[in-house]
C-alpha cells in the first residue's frame, strides 16, 4: 500500500493498493472520511492507475463535496470495527463475521443495520469487560457493574459507587483507544477527580495514553456519524 497525491487545490491523497482478486482498476471515495482508494490488479502498471485517477479528478472532487454528515449502515456501507474500515456485505451462516475487508451479515438486507449494531454491542461489552477487569485488578479494586450505552456527552464514566459506564461505539475506534478509556475509568475507582495523581495513576496501569486521548479529541466524532436506523 502506497500513498500518492492528486495535484490541485487542495491536493488529494490517494491510497494505492494491489489485489490478486481484482480484475480491473477500481476507484472509491469513502463515505466515512473521504479517503480515496485506488485498487490495481496484479500486473497493471502503477502509472496506468494514476492516469486513471487524473481522468476521474472531477468525479472524485464531486464525491468528496457530496459526502454526507451521517453514514447510514446498510449493505455496501463502510463501517469502522476496531479501527478498520469493513464493507458491509450479505453473507450466510447464523452470525456476523469478519472476512478480510468485509463484515459478512447473514439474513436479509433490511436487517443488516440491526445485525451490525448487535454485533458491535456484543464485542464492545466483551472488550470493555475484559479491559475493565484487567485495569481494576492492577489497582486492587473492584467495580460494581458495567453498563454499555450509546452516549454522546462522554465515552465513559465511573460513579462514586464504583459503577462503570461506557459507550459501545468505542469498539469502532482503534483497540488502543478503547483500552485507554477503560484504564481512565478504572483509575476513577481510586481517584474521583482529574488531578495530577489521577493522570499518574492512568499512566501507571496503562502506559503512555496521550496518543489515544488525542485520537478521541480529533476523531471521536466520526463514531457518532453512523446511523443504524434506531
Amino acid at each position: 500500500m502506497t500513498q500518492h497525491f492528486l495535484p490541485g487545490n487542495p491536493s488529494i491523497p490517494v491510497i494505492l493498493r494491489r489485489s490478486s482478486r481484482a480484475r480491473r482498476i477500481s476507484l472509491r471515495v469513502s463515505r466515512l472520511d473521504g479517503r480515496v482508494s485506488l485498487t490495481l490488479p496484479v500486473g497493471v502498471p502503477e502509472r496506468e492507475g494514476l492516469d486513471f485517477v487524473r481522468q476521474k479528478e472531477t468525479w472524485i472532487r464531486e464525491q468528496m463535496a457530496q459526502r454526507p454528515d451521517h453514514i447510514r449502515v446498510e449493505e455496501g456501507a463502510d463501517v469502522l470495527v476496531e479501527g478498520r474500515l469493513l464493507r458491509v456485505s450479505m453473507g450466510s451462516g447464523r452470525s456476523v463475521r469478519v472476512n478480510d475487508g468485509d463484515l459478512c451479515v447473514p439474513g436479509v438486507p433490511d436487517r443488516a443495520a440491526a445485525r451490525v449494531q448487535g454485533f458491535l454491542k456484543q464485542i464492545a461489552r466483551e472488550r470493555l469487560v475484559a479491559a475493565s477487569d484487567r485495569y481494576a485488578a492492577r489497582l486492587g479494586r473492584q467495580y460494581t457493574r458495567i453498563t454499555i450505552r450509546d452516549t454522546r456527552s462522554r465515552w465513559g464514566s465511573c460513579s462514586s459507587a464504583g459503577a462503570l459506564m461506557y459507550s459501545w461505539r468505542l469498539v469502532m475506534a482503534p483497540a488502543a483507544v478503547l483500552e485507554y478509556v477503560a484504564a481512565h475509568e478504572a483509575a476513577h475507582l481510586v481517584e474521583m477527580n482529574h488531578s495530577a495523581d489521577f493522570w499518574s495513576l492512568v499512566e501507571d496501569i496503562h502506559g503512555p495514553y496521550r496518543e489515544q486521548r488525542l485520537w478521541l479529541k480529533e476523531s471521536g466524532e466520526i463514531l457518532h456519524r453512523y446511523r443504524f436506523g434506531d
